[in-house]
């Protein structure tokens, strides 16, 4: 009852350090050619009325199709001709991808769930590292956006949800291939018969959605090395079905999602030089910071392992029964993220190249869903300890990823690092 009354405040209260820790991250964040792609894209349309129809560089896949990227980056700061702007905007997708999870989740569970999946979504690493001008950073709200559609359909068609449905897709397929694990989700859903589903909202979204690809598919016709860069790997689509490696990465990352093993690129590279003291009590400090955060990884990663299993004991023996009837919301839920679970494992099949964590970014909101579900089940005598240390665990290893990691510094200043780069590119060419 407590917990009730006061689950606003706390949630305003997180959000609000979510933002603020937003906020930090993207104004350290060191420009490299990732997001110096995306600022060309979307200046030269801003400042030049020069709109380039295909996205970043992909690994042996060529662009990603379509005009999207341009767009998230050059209407903002045609808005407000800041270098914040855009990444402002992408907060705001972030801050609804979680607006439209919670609102699923609280309709199958109590205020307890909504709580740990509150941290473990919202202040999670994993998450907010993502608070970067990145193409597959915007892939949260499509995922967010992917599941409520189809989670309105459960019951009753709908051309609206279809349409969206369809629409998180293609628009996802704009901003990084990992798309391709919405699809089989979505067929899987199909499959099972999850979804009552308006093909006429499906086709409208498709038209949508191929019309919006046209000028992508005039540039390729024009330049086909947009969509086919020259590969010396030797690998071809289904490479990772011919190798075990690949795709037992693909689960082990399912299962890291779900824990506090973070990315190597947040919790491998700090070197603490920022302190100013000497080398002996920095190397001092890098080890103790990564005992710390690989003994916290390993531990977490067992209890993600646990939940997973008893994610499995729920769903077991109902997984591909077509014509059973989805007894309850939370079997649903379930069911939907196991579909998630062959879409990592099919698209690792299919996968010319071995996957990163940002490859299967998409499936985080869903890989944490057996946690919050295990740990509203299993531990409720010490849950509320435990989310306060987790959430204290969380602010220091965002902090230490905005200050002191791969792709962050507490040396930079991203809006000055952008207009130096924009006078440089667009502005004044040399």
């Amino acid at each position: 009852m407590y917990l009730e009354k006061r689950f606003h405040f706390i949630q305003f209260s997180l959000l609000i350090l979510g933002l603020l820790l937003s906020l930090f991250y993207a104004q350290h964040q060191i420009l490299t050619g990732d997001q110096m792609q995306m600022l060309y894209k979307g200046y030269m349309g801003a400042y030049k009325n020069v709109w380039i129809n295909y996205g970043n560089a992909a690994s042996a896949v060529g662009n990603v199709p379509g005009s999207m990227i341009s767009y998230v980056v050059a209407l903002p700061i045609m808005m407000y001709n800041s270098p914040m702007s855009p990444m402002l905007f992408l907060m705001f997708l972030h801050l609804l991808s979680y607006f439209i999870l919670d609102n699923v989740i609280k309709d199958i569970y109590k205020i307890d769930a909504r709580l740990i999946f509150l941290v473990l979504y919202w202040l999670n690493p994993w998450f907010l590292f993502e608070n970067i001008l990145y193409n597959p950073s915007y892939l949260f709200f499509f995922s967010a956006l992917h599941i409520w559609s189809a989670y309105k359909q459960r019951d009753k068609s709908s051309f609206v949800y279809s349409f969206l449905h369809v629409v998180s897709i293609g628009l996802a397929l704009q901003f990084h291939y990992s798309w391709i694990i919405l699809s089989f989700i979505s067929l899987y859903l199909l499959y099972r018969k999850m979804v009552k589903v308006n093909w006429y909202g499906v086709f409208f979204g498709a038209v949508i959605i191929g019309i919006s690809l046209v000028p992508y598919i005039e540039a390729v016709m024009q330049n086909s090395a947009i969509a086919h860069h020259a590969d010396d790997t030797g690998r071809y689509i289904g490479w990772g079905g011919v190798h075990v490696y690949p795709v037992l990465k693909s689960f082990i990352y399912w299962l890291r999602y779900g824990s506090f093993f973070f990315p190597n690129k947040l919790i491998a590279s700090a070197h603490f030089d920022w302190l100013g003291a000497s080398h002996i009590v920095q190397t001092l400090f890098v080890y103790g910071y990564k005992a710390i955060v690989f003994t916290v990884g390993a531990f977490t990663i067992y209890i993600s392992y646990k939940a997973n299993r008893y994610f499995y004991s729920l769903i077991k023996g109902k997984i591909f029964t077509r014509e059973e009837v989805i007894a309850t919301k939370q079997e649903w839920l379930l069911l939907y993220v196991f579909g998630a679970i062959i879409g990592v494992f099919i698209s690792s099949i299919l996968s010319p190249i071995i996957f990163s964590y940002w490859h299967l970014i998409i499936v985080f909101p869903f890989a944490i869903i057996p946690v919050v579900i295990y740990l509203k089940d299993k531990e409720q005598k010490y849950l509320p300890k435990a989310l306060v240390l987790i959430v204290i665990y969380f602010i220091f290893i965002n902090i230490m990823g905005a200050v002191d990691s791969r792709k962050y510094s507490i040396h930079t200043n991203y809006v000055q690092d952008t207009k130096v780069y924009i006078q440089k590119t667009i502005v004044n060419p040399e």
